[in-house]
């Protein structure tokens, strides 16, 4: 049986709209590193409403949260593809694993520098 792609405008956005939210889903209850920095996101999101942080901070925040779960969803499925053509442990396949776990140490990195810019003079003023 072969899959009909469905090519109308609406009807075929939104079920890609499914699927991604599908794949979100996933990522967020079976994937631990993705569960943690989801959580951290809510908790960085709680405290830029209770710092009352600009709007700009908000866009630069909202940025950094969305890049590390981008990165870590690309990562995971690096992860997983690797595993399926390649179960058993392989030198090349783990180089590709590092280079990929590396895009998102670089994503959290810079997460982690916007987050100290935008909350560091919050927290001084409040001690």
């Amino acid at each position: 049986m072969e899959f009909q792609k469905d090519t109308t405008l609406f009807t075929g956005r939104l079920k890609s709209m499914v699927f991604a939210l599908k794949g979100a889903y996933k990522l967020i209850t079976t994937e631990h590193s993705v569960m943690v920095q989801f959580s951290i996101g809510i908790i960085i999101s709680i405290a830029g409403f209770y710092l009352e942080i600009t709007k700009t901070e908000w866009l630069l925040q909202t940025l950094a949260i969305g890049l590390v779960l981008s990165i870590e969803g690309i990562n995971t499925a690096v992860e997983k593809i690797a595993d399926f053509i390649h179960p058993e442990f392989h030198e090349r396949i783990g180089f590709i694993k590092d280079i990929a776990a590396g895009a998102v140490f670089f994503a959290a990195m810079t997460a982690i520098a916007i987050g100290a810019i935008i909350y560091v003079p919050y927290v001084r003023t409040l001690v």
